[in-house]
């Protein structure tokens, strides 16, 4: 199964395997990385992880994937978290993704009270950046890739 918005890549195939291997664990078969790399290889239609690697373009533009660990700002709040969601919006150009921070996020600027996000979905461009801004201009996300 394929989760990723882009060309596939390692770090979208990386991704999917660490996925595989959490999933593994939480059902009480957990799995080497290795033999996870395998396996999502064998998925993608290759004999086995090195020679997927030698087959993946390289340089090319990354995308999101499901399962990738990602840091940037949301509201101007600084953020790392996880990607569990991606959507191609209709013009081919924007995503909408869905990000489990790993803090709840504050997202309100006023002192007399706070509210606190740990999941929100937004609307980025493929470099991650949100064409919704704030009053002064600011994406309400940006967003990138962590390795």
């Amino acid at each position: 199964m394929v989760f990723s918005l882009d060309i596939p890549s390692a770090v979208t195939l990386k991704a999917e395997a660490k996925v595989l291997r959490d999933a593994a664990a939480r059902n009480g078969a957990p799995i080497t990385h290795g033999a996870a790399l395998e396996q999502v290889a064998r998925q993608h239609g290759y004999r086995d992880w090195n020679t997927a690697v030698a087959a993946l373009p390289t340089g090319a533009q990354q995308g999101f994937a499901i399962g990738q660990r990602v840091a940037g700002s949301y509201l101007k709040q600084p953020f790392t978290g996880t990607v569990l969601a991606l959507a191609l919006m209709p013009d081919m150009q924007h995503i909408k993704v869905t990000v489990q921070f790993d803090t709840p996020v504050d997202v309100v600027t006023s002192e007399l009270f706070s509210a606190f996000r740990q999941r929100v979905t937004a609307t980025v461009d493929k470099r991650g950046i949100s064409p919704a801004k704030t009053s002064d201009g600011e994406p309400h996300m940006r967003v990138r890739g962590v390795r």
